[in-house]
């Protein structure tokens, strides 16, 4: 019997969720990021925020990490005063996704961050982030697209070697980049659309996209292939 990797994905709270007759506070995550995974031939496993020195014993149980997207992350982490446009901060949820990551990263445990997954994967590395951004969310509440074009010779060319159009809804990008990342794609604007550790650093890609919102799985295919 083949043995599907275990991929945990990160999650986030939200007070006064309803379904049914109840309104509660839960641990949500678009349905999109679990069928991905299940697609690309992973177990899905979802991650509600803990404490983040649980970080390291949640990452030793699992075969691969994705960090998926969600609210902005707080500019003090990268060491900015919050711009106007910058949206509220997310605290918790920044302290143990940014533990997750360096959990991940010191066990070598194949990681994929999507959109402000790889923002918070290059502050996590010492990068720092644009603040606002126009034209990579255009109509508020849904997904755009746009062509990103790969590096040759990088990790995410030797996955998608074509440029390509992908879903996209941001309004931040990456400034600076982390200690030892490099950029593996490009919008035509320039914007940073993946970044990547080097091969001998493990198997690290972030992309500014939702992969989650199309059809091309050949991302979380090599986050997968890598995590079995």
């Amino acid at each position: 019997m083949t043995v599907r990797p275990l991929i945990g994905v990160s999650t986030y709270l939200e007070s006064g969720a309803r379904w049914g007759v109840w309104e509660l506070d839960a641990a949500l995550l678009p349905a999109g990021y679990p069928r991905l995974v299940q697609r690309a031939g992973g177990l899905a496993c979802m991650l509600p925020p803990d404490v983040p020195e649980r970080a390291a014993e949640t990452v030793a149980r699992l075969d691969g990490l994705v960090i998926a997207g969600g609210p902005d992350v707080d500019p003090a982490r990268y060491g900015a005063e919050r711009s106007p446009r910058t949206g509220p901060p997310a605290r918790e949820r920044d302290a143990w996704e940014l533990a997750l990551i360096d959990a991940a990263l010191a066990a070598r445990v194949p990681l994929l961050g999507i959109c402000r997954g790889m923002q918070l994967l290059n502050v996590a590395l010492g990068g720092a982030l644009v603040q606002h951004l126009d034209g990579h969310a255009e109509v508020i509440g849904a997904f755009g697209s746009h062509p990103v074009k790969p590096v040759p010779g990088t990790l995410y060319a030797g996955l998608v070697p074509e440029e390509t159009a992908v879903p996209t809804y941001h309004h931040q990008a990456v400034e600076r980049l982390g200690r030892g990342l490099i950029a593996s794609a490009y919008a035509a604007d320039g914007t940073v659309e993946a970044l990547e550790l080097p091969p001998a650093e493990g198997w690290v890609l972030g992309v500014q996209w939702h992969p989650e919102m199309g059809e091309d799985l050949r991302v979380m295919r090599g986050l997968v292939a890598a995590a079995g």
